[in-house]
């Protein structure tokens, strides 16, 4: 569940080829404490909350999003849509080769959001801080 703007979405993402595909299925939430109670009584529980500022912009099929995520550092997350049942593996690569033409300094990372901020609240050792590239 999350915040946006004033309005709750509740968004699923699973796994396709790797970590950075993912199909997602997301949907508008009237009243956020209602499904918050609602996914507790499934068994569902907060594991860790995820604060960022997302500024976007949009490059021909390319989503940018430059995130500041608190405890973990500033991102450049690069969206490319494929199509379901489409090559997850080659929209990867495109995701590549268009990140390697901005001549921007970045370093790709495969851990999510969640799993740097955790590794930062441990004090374990992790890339927080680092300009870094997650493509999706």
């Amino acid at each position: 569940m999350r915040t946006q703007a004033g309005r709750h979405l509740f968004t699923v993402k699973t796994p396709l080829a790797n970590e950075q595909a993912c199909a997602e299925q997301e949907t508008l939430v009237d009243d956020r404490d209602q499904m918050h109670q609602a996914l507790l009584a499934m068994g569902l529980r907060p594991t860790i909350r995820i604060v960022k500022t997302r500024r976007t912009a949009q490059v021909g099929v390319f989503g940018l999003c430059v995130d500041e995520v608190e405890h973990a550092g500033v991102f450049l997350e690069v969206e490319l849509i494929a199509p379901v049942g489409g090559d997850e593996l080659a929209a990867q690569t495109e995701l590549d080769r268009f990140v390697a033409e901005l001549g921007v300094p970045v370093r790709r990372v495969m851990d999510t959001y969640d799993s740097l901020v955790r590794a930062a609240k441990s004090s374990t050792p992790a890339t927080a801080g680092v300009p870094l590239a997650r493509g999706r």
